[in-house]
């Protein structure tokens, strides 16, 4: 690691942090934060390599993904810096320990784009992402009103996203917005490392045994622990009360399809990743985007996602010109849930 950073500390870029380099020939950086989330690998860097290369025919993006280790994450932003990344593109697993990331490439005259997750504690240079205060209002807006036209009874878990996410807590703080004053009671709420599946799974079971039969609903702030939440009711033979999810993910259509799980959010990624990769660009033609709103004092493009249920999932998420293929969500196990929402 020391080697990596003394290599980055000796090629310091000019202000339009090119090296010189004919923009059509820059280097730019896409560090994702983690596996656990499939839509990265899946989508978000397979999106954006494709509208760089769109962009710039010479660019090569040093795409790395950092397995939910924020150390690692930093070896591998300053390896790219090493490299001579003229951008670097970051959704960091800790928003806290991605400021020194900035701090260094900023030194460096390497503009920072924060990506998904904002970093807080310093001024990166552009942010894209989307609403996620306005996720978390979605999500539990959706799950709450659902419960009172089932006339559900009890009260509800909230299994958040990683406390070291800055994103989380803009989504924690959405679903507050619509849970504590909507009548039911907040039994537990619980944030999940990393947002480790396994881990809302263990603390939700823990959670069924301590309020047996009082469960009305589970506001989850994504797919992995929305999945996790549902297994742990399917381990203990207990009713699987209506379960939220986020990120729109091919096991969470599924389980909606089937019934399982009541919601996800729908995210524009294309819409993101393509954003992203033309902020990049700009930069690395020594300009700089003024996005449309301010977040942490950034400059930032913020977009709005679209809640996704059994009701709408034919329309919005599943099908032609959609997100997911009706091929992929509708295989054999799922076939007679998906006739019944007309995916066929």
């Amino acid at each position: 690691m020391t080697v990596i950073v003394s290599a980055a500390a000796c090629s310091t870029k000019p202000p339009d942090g090119t090296d010189g380099r004919s923009p059509q020939d820059a280097k730019i950086a896409f560090l994702m934060p983690d596996i656990a989330s499939t839509r990265y690998e899946l989508y978000d860097a397979p999106l954006f390599k494709a509208k760089v290369k769109d962009l710039c025919g010479g660019c090569e993006v040093l795409y790395q993904n950092a397995g939910g280790d924020a150390a690692k994450q930093q070896q591998q932003a300053d390896s790219a810096l090493a490299q001579g990344a003229d951008v670097i593109v970051i959704d960091p697993v800790d928003s806290a320990a991605a400021a020194s990331t900035v701090r260094t490439a900023q030194g460096r005259g390497v503009p920072v784009i924060a990506y998904d997750r904002p970093i807080p504690a310093v001024k990166a240079d552009y942010y894209v992402s989307f609403d996620n205060e306005k996720i978390g209002s979605m999500i539990g807006t959706s799950l709450v009103e659902h419960l009172r036209a089932t006339s559900a009874e009890g009260g509800l878990l909230q299994v958040n996203g990683s406390p070291t996410d800055a994103a989380a807590g803009l989504i924690k703080k959405g679903i507050h917005s619509a849970v504590d004053s909507s009548g039911f009671d907040l039994l537990a709420e619980y944030d999940t490392p990393a947002w480790e599946p396994g881990k809302a799974q263990s603390w939700v079971s823990g959670q069924i045994s301590k309020f047996p039969g009082k469960i009305a609903g589970v506001v989850a702030a994504n797919d992995g622990t929305g999945g996790g939440s549902i297994a742990a009711f399917k381990a203990a033979g207990a009713r699987v009360p209506p379960v939220t999810g986020n990120d729109a993910e091919l096991a969470a259509a599924q389980r909606i399809v089937k019934g399982d799980q009541y919601n996800t959010i729908s995210k524009p990624i294309k819409t993101v990743a393509e954003a992203a990769a033309t902020a990049a660009y700009a930069f690395a033609e020594g300009k700089k985007p003024r996005g449309d709103t301010t977040l942490f004092g950034t400059p930032s493009e913020l977009f709005t996602p679209t809640v996704v249920t059994r009701e709408n999932i034919a329309e919005v998420l599943v099908g032609d010109g959609k997100p997911l293929k009706t091929a992929e969500v509708c295989t054999a196990t799922y076939a007679a849930a998906c006739a019944e929402v007309d995916l066929t």
